[in-house]
């Protein structure tokens, strides 16, 4: 996903946001069920699928709370949920799991990027101080380079 033009409002910034939080779902549900499948009990991986999972719901509920302080009608928070709901199969082996989360966190840090650039690009007047949210928004962004990295790392040793 790439936003290619800047944010022209709450109403827009809410929606992009909203974007964010499905990510986040998506993540964590499929840490989740990663975890539950694999096969294998290797502590390194299964420290990041529980590190990947706690730090999506941390990012969900940071987004969340942006949201909430726009003046912008949003989608429901239980139709964003009902998105994300059903099963997410992916390959259980380990690589695949790698590959998986690293795809995760790669397509979180570039939709961050780019909602960073947007904002930063926008004239438009926000009902939120703009320096948070960009302080929001980078903290995440952050976190997920992170979690590349740490992947990374992983896949490069064969934990």
């Amino acid at each position: 996903m790439s936003i290619q033009q800047s944010v022209s409002g709450d109403h827009q910034l809410a929606r992009l946001l909203q974007i964010g939080v499905v990510l986040e779902e998506v993540v964590e549900a499929r840490a989740g069920e990663h975890a539950k499948s694999l096969e294998t009990t290797d502590p390194d991986v299964e420290a990041l699928l529980d590190e990947a999972a706690a730090e999506s719901a941390a990012h969900r509920e940071r987004l969340e709370g942006v949201i909430d302080q726009l003046d912008a009608d949003t989608i429901p928070f239980e139709e964003i949920k009902g998105l994300v709901a059903q099963q997410y199969e992916a390959e259980a082996d380990f690589d695949g799991v790698l590959y998986d989360q690293l795809c995760n966190e790669e397509t979180a840090y570039k939709f961050y990027d780019d909602l960073i650039g947007a904002v930063e690009d926008s004239d438009a007047e926000f009902s939120i101080d703009r320096g948070e949210l960009l302080d929001t928004l980078e903290a995440i962004r952050e976190d997920e380079a992170d979690g590349v990295e740490q992947v990374t790392e992983l896949m490069e040793t064969g934990a």
